[in-house]
């Protein structure tokens, strides 16, 4: 299940392709933001197949320091239950600090009103984890909206 802006439950090829175009066209900057470093690794793994490289940290007090120093990314895939500060947490203070990147919140939590809270923080998506390729091209295609709009 996902939690979106005008989220669709569907993806089809046409996504995948503009995902591609998203690489071609594009230097994208991704924040993988999570406790577990296999979930970490599969993400960046995913995103290496779309030729982009995520910078990936362990906890939302170290992806808010990152922007809080100048760092900028086009996307922030955030855990929502993490040590030292969560991904609500996290999000909220990013939103704050003015941080307008497609925050999306991963989580291995399936209850609706759970998932529910998170969005209220600031996000733009939730997913269930781990994420995968379809949802990363669905969500680098939203990117490619985002930024020809």
């Amino acid at each position: 299940m996902v939690l979106g802006k005008g989220a669709s439950s569907s993806l089809n090829t046409k996504m995948v392709d503009g995902a591609e175009e998203i690489v071609n066209n594009n230097n994208f900057t991704v924040l993988v933001v999570d406790d577990d470093p296999v979930i970490r690794k599969l993400h960046d793994m995913y995103l290496k197949k779309f030729g982009l490289k995520a910078q990936v940290v362990e906890n939302g007090k170290k992806a808010v320091d990152l922007c809080h120093f100048g760092a900028t990314f086009n996307l922030i895939l955030m855990d929502k239950e993490m040590p030292v500060m969560d991904g609500a947490e996290a999000t909220k203070e990013l939103r704050a600090m003015g941080v307008n990147s497609l925050i999306v919140g991963v989580t291995s939590r399936a209850l609706p009103y759970e998932k529910q809270a998170f969005m209220e923080a600031g996000l733009d998506y939730c997913f269930e984890k781990p994420l995968t390729f379809d949802k990363i091209s669905f969500l680098l295609q939203e990117l490619n909206k985002n930024t020809n709009n």
